[in-house]
């Protein structure tokens, strides 16, 4: 194997984050067929990905230092596939909860959509036009905690109406998150979907409205939650833009780039000690 490179990018993890990281993550290769043996450190693969995610370069730009960049797609597209990432995502989620004080799944939560503009590389059958935006590209719609935390994320074309795509989100949120009875979103979403949760989910759809004399931008009860994990995606440059050939890919940008968020965040609580007992006080 070879010896792991010098840590020198602002996207590199800390060995803190890296032993959080560490243990979602196969000892292994990506095949259970065989093949040739390791020859990258993971810790060098996972550098690669954020530093791709963080500074938003094509693949074929990675830095020489990482390993090369189809090694690295590989296990980007392996690990989106298997289910690695979504259980390397929602273990941060869980052990941020917990260190926050919080029940490890949640009780309530946010949702929103967001469209961007897609690049060149989406092909016009995976993309369309938003009117109300303005924007030609990809839809992504999002559930979060009631601390911003990414819980769901489906992506669609920009064309796709929030109140459509919210089926099919809250299905995902229900059956994943079965202690969330309540959720919060904009008028968006208003009209039958608030019925249809209630009677089908059993799940209460709470609409936060704009203030009667509301004139440019103002901070809305529980929506500004859900606004600022939309900017966390973006501070990410691959994010900013959709990139991605594949939605799913787009999907797994955004969790990386949460990822990041968490695991800096839970880094900082062990340098500081204000990490605090494991069991749980409030959901």
């Amino acid at each position: 194997m070879a010896t792991a490179r010098p840590r020198r990018y602002p996207s590199d993890t800390s060995d803190i984050e890296w032993r959080l990281i560490a243990a979602y993550l196969p000892a292994g290769g990506t095949s259970d067929r065989g093949g040739r043996p390791v020859t990258y450190p993971r810790r060098d693969i996972v550098d690669a990905i954020r530093y791709l995610d963080h500074n938003g370069c094509v693949w074929r730009a990675l830095p020489v230092d990482f390993p090369p960049w189809p090694t690295v797609y590989h296990y980007f597209r392996t690990w989106t596939r298997d289910g690695t990432l979504t259980r390397l995502h929602s273990g941060m989620r869980e052990q941020v909860r917990l260190a926050e004080g919080r029940n490890a799944e949640p009780s309530a939560a946010i949702v929103d959509s967001q469209s961007v503009r897609a690049a060149e590389a989406v092909a016009n059958t995976s993309r369309g036009y938003d009117a109300g935006k303005k924007v030609n590209g990809r839809k992504r719609h999002i559930v979060v905690d009631t601390t911003g935390l990414l819980l769901i994320i489906l992506v669609t074309t920009a064309g796709v109406q929030d109140r459509d795509a919210a089926r099919t989100l809250l299905w995902a949120l229900r059956t994943c998150f079965n202690r969330v009875v309540r959720i919060w979103a904009d008028g968006g979403y208003s009209g039958q979907l608030v019925d249809w949760a209630a009677d089908v989910l059993g799940v209460a759809v709470e609409i936060v409205r704009k203030l009667a004399d509301q004139v440019g931008f103002q901070v809305l009860h529980r929506r500004w939650v859900v606004e600022r994990t939309l900017s966390w995606i973006t501070r990410c440059r691959r994010t900013v833009r959709d990139y991605e050939r594949h939605p799913e890919h787009h999907a797994a940008m955004a969790q990386w780039a949460m990822v990041i968020v968490m695991t800096r965040r839970l880094a900082r609580y062990h340098r500081t000690g204000r990490l605090r007992p494991a069991a749980a006080t409030t959901g």
